[in-house]
């Protein structure tokens, strides 16, 4: 039974989602001020802040097993630094394949100074909007993880949405380790929204 107070929570969370992405909406021009209001509303009564993605490869483990997961990913209306945190899993564009997806947990944002192993390369800052992803599996060398390591800083833009849970089988599930900040903040969202049940169905394995 989810509480009086958790809702109220899960609410908020709804409302500020909604706010944000129909200004990103009238900021692009796509709705004129006099439809704001409908827009804001449309949001908070349809959908979900959440939606399930299937994952596979070993690069996130041990968070998410070789054999894959089925994750229930928190949306966001931008990427910014008040809303992701390094210390978080995110669901981003893949930035060498743009139809493709890729789990990787954030290690750094702008203004981050970055300084490599090898002695040759130089350290440098990352730029505003700029961010450094890794992938959880220490055992994987840099190609073989397909990271910042690789293919270096990417944008904010690229993130679409934070990852708070993962199924690997009926009876290995649970949270997702992200930021402390962010914990508390998608605890409501993963109480009012979470459907084991659901994500078992959609599970490939």
């Amino acid at each position: 039974m989810v509480s009086v107070s958790t809702w109220f929570r899960y609410i908020a969370n709804k409302l500020d989602y909604s706010v944000s992405l129909s200004y990103k909406s009238y900021k692009g021009g796509l709705i004129n001020d006099k439809e704001v209001v409908d827009s804001v509303w449309k949001n908070l009564l349809q959908g979900k802040l959440t939606f399930l993605h299937w994952n596979k490869g070993q690069e996130m483990a041990p968070t998410i097993g070789d054999q894959g997961g089925t994750l229930l990913v928190r949306k966001l209306p931008s990427a910014d630094p008040m809303r992701v945190f390094v210390g978080d899993v995110v669901l981003l564009k893949d930035p060498e394949k743009s139809d493709n997806f890729l789990v990787r947990r954030l290690a750094a944002i702008e203004g981050y100074e970055m300084a490599s192993t090898d002695e040759k390369d130089e350290p440098f800052v990352l730029d505003k909007d700029e961010c450094w992803v890794l992938a959880d599996n220490e055992k994987l060398k840099a190609k073989e993880a397909n990271d910042s390591r690789k293919f270096g800083p990417i944008s904010m833009s690229n993130i679409v949405g934070r990852v708070i849970y993962c199924l690997q089988t009926a009876v290995d599930h649970g949270p997702v380790q992200n930021s402390h900040f962010s914990s508390r903040k998608d605890s409501p969202v993963l109480e009012v929204e979470l459907d084991v049940e659901e994500m078992a169905k959609h599970h490939k394995a």
